[in-house]
């Protein structure tokens, strides 16, 4: 059962069977969810496009667009490529099961349904898709650069960190499909997915370079990978480009975010201690801050996320 106070949890249900749809709708909404339906493939994909699901019981064996085909082409909206898909059907054959889970399914119940056995499955898909979601919020609050690959080099997942860093190392909004090629041929060399710490290099027309590093399997089929870019800029180019400084500003900046004084950053500059508490007081209005730590800060955040 769900918590009846709060929101319902949304389930939904492919299937072409009335008679299949009208028992598990009935059973699921008395256990506390709220069911959509979808009577093919078609239809399930209309419905994600406008409602994202917590989760989807899909017919394995349907008229057209059979449940296979159409796990994989919801497992290709970015909206939905998360939400966990369970198949039903009659099907008991191993390949049917092997065929499912490589479609994308997390798990595979055999017709005639239990409704004990699919509230408890659903349960424990939910809580696991929970975490894994936790999870990606957590890196994303991190600011981590991290991105998921199956081993056919689709992406799995990316933060929007690395999401918004391969766009702009790539200079379009698809830049992710351009990684994805690139580092299916990089997974396609002897033995690389096995190397510790292996990282490439991918090289834009004319823009930063994108540094992968290789940091592990982290399921049966889904490989983890951290990036960082490699712009031409220098560090204090960086900055004043970003804060429009003068060049000496930025110079100062940088070494305020090195955790330099005012005092050393007089000696390495040629400054007088004077010139450099100007600069900085320039510095703190362009930047919108009151002190050199939250100014530091603010430097150390840009040039990160280069």
């Amino acid at each position: 059962m769900t918590d009846a106070s709060g929101p319902r949890d949304i389930v939904l249900l492919v299937d072409d069977s009335p008679e299949a749809l009208g028992f598990l709708t009935e059973a699921l909404e008395q256990s506390g969810f709220s069911v959509l339906i979808a009577t093919s493939g078609a239809s399930a994909l209309n419905i994600v496009d406008r409602i994202t699901p917590d989760i989807i019981l899909l017919d394995a064996v349907m008229p057209g667009m059979d449940g296979f085909e159409t796990c994989l082409r919801l497992k290709a909206v970015a909206s939905v490529s998360q939400v966990p898909v369970v198949f039903m059907t009659g099907l008991t054959e191993t390949e049917h099961v092997v065929r499912a889970l490589e479609a994308g399914g997390v798990d595979y119940l055999t017709k005639p349904i239990n409704i004990d056995e699919l509230r408890a499955r659903i349960r424990v898909h939910l809580s696991n898709a929970r975490s894994a979601q936790s999870a990606r919020v957590a890196l994303d609050a991190a600011g981590r650069h991290l991105l998921a690959v199956r081993g056919d080099g689709k992406i799995r997942w990316s933060t929007p960190q690395a999401t918004r860093l391969v766009n702009a190392a790539t200079g379009s909004d698809e830049g992710l499909d351009s990684v994805a090629v690139e580092i299916f041929r990089w997974m396609r060399q002897k033995d690389r997915p096995g190397v510790r710490d292996a990282s490439f290099v991918i090289r834009q027309h004319g823009q930063a370079s994108l540094h992968l590093s290789f940091l592990g399997a982290i399921g049966s089929d889904e490989y983890l990978f951290r990036l960082t870019a490699e712009s031409k800029l220098s560090d204090d180019e960086i900055l004043r480009q970003h804060f429009t400084l003068t060049h000496r500003e930025s110079e100062v900046l940088l070494w305020i975010a090195k955790g330099k004084s005012n005092r050393d950053i007089g000696e390495i500059l040629g400054l007088s201690s004077r010139t450099v508490t100007k600069h900085l007081e320039q510095i703190y209005v362009k930047l919108g801050v009151e002190n050199r730590a939250s100014a530091a800060v603010k430097a150390a955040h840009v040039l990160h996320a280069v």
